[in-house]
């Protein structure tokens, strides 16, 4: 099925809203969260178990997969799909978030950016019509555009010069997806402007001129103070348009997606349950657990009792503690589960309660507790 997007049910108390991501390779429920596979897998976790947990679509990102194992090898092994034995979709990310947190690396131009691979200190140069021909070859269900994301904190003047280098990136990069014109995924341009309302406008404006299949809302979450982000976003999003998915790049606590998704954000990805699994922070409906606590020794008692995953099904916190602090591969996969699990389960609850027209009181819930 050709790439579409349609919104279903609008909550009555805020701007979140269920719709359909429509891919060649499955529907998506919206809000959706994307776990993050940025080598073309989710760290520590099996694809089965992904699937197991329902989930339709994973993040790959372009440049690792450029720097290792290559762009043409995976297309000479059938596409990204084919390579990772994953049958659901795919977004694949540009990799400007890559140049920017490695800036020591990389010198930017108009024409693009030359930089030295972090692996190896081999130099390459990445313009917008060549990291649109990778995503081509790695074939993905959504494609993001070549942006320079703005760090925090950036002057008004680096802002905007910025902004405007990104969207003359974004036109090319949407000249280039349209030559290939077999393709069945969608491209999505990326809003930029730092923490200045009126540059998110004019980036806004651009990104509609050149008529993507949805919008991107970047460089937040770069260091700016959360209040900030929120702001930001607040203005932002009702300028983007109603018929096209909203995506919210790199963001963030569970707390953060409920309050994004009031503001009528649809998509989500971030590294935190990820990462914080692997490092002993797991997400439970009590709260933050750290697992490496000694209070969790001898506690006989799941993870999270209200939590269906394998983990809080048939391991205690004593035995996950012990799987962490020896150091065994084990703790990470299971804390990778679970933090996984709660995520997705969290979006699917988010859905449910807009369903039911419940939302804006589970948010007002949300914004009564402390902190």
């Amino acid at each position: 099925m050709a790439f579409g997007f349609e919104v279903l049910q609008q909550d009555r108390d805020s701007s979140a809203r269920i719709g359909i991501l429509h891919t060649a390779h499955g529907d998506i429920e919206t809000p959706a969260f994307m776990p993050v596979g940025t080598a073309a897998t989710v760290k520590a976790l099996p694809h089965e178990w992904l699937e197991e947990l329902d989930c339709g679509i994973l993040l790959a990102n372009t440049y690792h997969l450029y720097l290792r194992p290559g762009y043409e090898r995976i297309a000479r092994l059938g596409g990204l799909h084919r390579f990772m034995s994953w049958q659901r979709a795919i977004l694949t990310d540009s990799g400007g978030f890559q140049v920017f947190s490695h800036r020591e690396l990389r010198t930017i131009g108009e024409e693009g950016v030359y930089f030295q691979s972090h692996l190896d200190g081999s130099r390459h140069f990445m313009s917008p019509e060549k990291v649109m021909e990778v995503q081509l070859a790695l074939g993905p269900d959504v494609a993001m555009v070549f942006d320079e994301c703005t760090p925090y904190p950036c002057s008004r003047v680096d802002a905007e010069q910025s902004m405007e280098l990104s969207m003359r990136w974004a036109a090319r990069c949407r000249d280039r997806w349209c030559q290939e014109a077999s393709t069945p995924g969608g491209i999505f341009g990326i809003v930029q402007g730092s923490v200045y309302p009126d540059l998110r406008r004019r980036s806004v404006d651009h990104l509609l001129q050149l008529g993507f299949d949805g919008i991107a809302i970047g460089g937040l979450s770069v260091g700016e103070p959360k209040d900030v982000m929120m702001d930001i976003l607040a203005a932002t999003a009702p300028l983007l348009p109603r018929d096209r998915p909203r995506y919210l790049m790199g963001v963030g606590t569970p707390e953060d997606l409920i309050r994004c998704v009031a503001l009528g954000v649809d998509m989500f990805d971030c590294v935190l349950p990820t990462r914080n699994a692997r490092n002993g922070c797991l997400f439970t409906s009590s709260g933050r657990v750290l697992i490496k606590n000694a209070a969790y020794a001898e506690d006989e008692a799941p993870l999270d009792p209200e939590c269906g995953c394998l983990t809080c099904r048939r391991f205690s916190r004593a035995y996950l503690r012990h799987l962490f602090m020896s150091g065994e591969y084990l703790a990470a996969t299971l804390n990778t589960l679970h933090n996984v699990s709660f995520y997705l389960d969290t979006m699917s609850k988010i859905r449910e309660s807009i369903r039911s027209n419940s939302y804006g009181k589970w948010l007002e819930g949300l914004e009564k507790q402390p902190g």
